[in-house]
């Protein structure tokens, strides 16, 4: 029984991470059944085996994606030494969208905030939960800069932190669709700007 959940499990992760950039880049309604099918060449019924429907499988993947860019932010900014840095790993890895181990297709955030904010309820809900975790870490890493007396006091921290969502996720945007990597990064040169102006 035990062997037969492993691989059930092993089954579902390839399914996901086989899909992971066909959802992130064609988006939940152009991604087909037929895609995912001819992706993991997998039966329809084994995917569906698996998975509850297509919504499920973009849930799923949604979340491996979110993940991996999550994971290397973290990393970064446990190996960063200031409260400066550290809110920089922000922008620098969401900088190097296009040319990092960023996950195929962009920003999951983005991609799904744009497509699901009118058509899917559940990829528009797990999208404004990320943003509000993004959120509070860039609010709780101000704060702790404060009080490590490295920013100044008074900040509002719930402005700066949605300031920097706001200019990280609309850079992406501006640059995805001129092909500009130029646009971005004079965008990421603002937000340097906010966060070096929160020190002492």
């Amino acid at each position: 029984m035990e062997n037969k959940l492993s691989k059930a499990d092993r089954t579902r992760q390839f399914i996901i991470e086989t899909t992971a950039g066909i959802f992130n880049t064609k988006g939940y309604a152009g991604t087909s059944m037929s895609d995912l099918t001819e992706a993991t060449g997998l039966t329809k019924g084994s995917i569906y085996g698996n998975f509850g429907n297509k919504e499920d499988v973009a849930l799923a993947v949604f979340d491996h994606n979110y993940a991996k860019v999550a994971g290397l932010i973290q990393q970064r900014i446990r190996s960063a030494k200031t409260y400066h840095d550290k809110l920089m790993v922000y922008a620098q890895v969401y900088d190097q969208f296009t040319r990092g181990n960023f996950p195929v297709g962009g920003c999951p955030i983005l991609n799904t905030a744009v497509e699901a904010d009118d058509t899917n309820s559940l990829l528009k809900d797990r999208a404004a939960k990320a943003i509000l975790k993004w959120k509070k870490g860039v609010q709780d890493l101000i704060q702790a800069g404060v009080e490590a007396g490295e920013f100044k006091q008074g900040l509002d921290h719930s402005r700066i932190a949605l300031s920097i969502i706001a200019l990280v996720e609309g850079g992406i945007m501006i640059s995805k669709v001129t092909n500009s990597q130029a646009c971005l990064d004079k965008i990421m040169v603002t937000v340097e700007s906010i966060i070096s102006e929160m020190k002492i």
